[in-house]
């Protein structure tokens, strides 16, 4: 792991990890207790050695953490086309395509 415990006590405190590679990258439990400890600033993480994230990894709870549903590498394939597209379905009032709604 290129982010264990060893690697994450030699970053600054004012440090962010931001993981949206590869989930075996990162020691998350080491991970964890540097976060808990304020060793390092924050994290915002993408992915995870087990995906989904268990339901019971303290990783949830933190409160200097943002958790993201694994979306960082996705993207529409033709984007270009795709917002040329929505732009176009603006402009006339028509449905746009690919809306995400909360």
């Amino acid at each position: 792991m290129a982010l264990n415990a060893k690697t994450l006590c030699l970053l600054p405190s004012r440090s962010l990890v931001v993981n949206v590679g590869r989930g075996t990258t990162v020691d998350e439990e080491a991970l964890a207790s540097a976060l808990q400890q304020g060793h390092i600033a924050g994290a915002a993480l993408d992915v995870f050695h087990a995906e989904p994230l268990p339901q019971g990894s303290q990783l949830w709870d933190l409160p200097n953490v943002i958790i993201s549903p694994h979306a960082a590498g996705g993207r529409p394939v033709d984007a270009p086309a795709l917002i040329e597209a929505n732009l176009n379905a603006l402009l006339r009032g028509e449905p746009l395509r690919n809306v995400v709604t909360a």
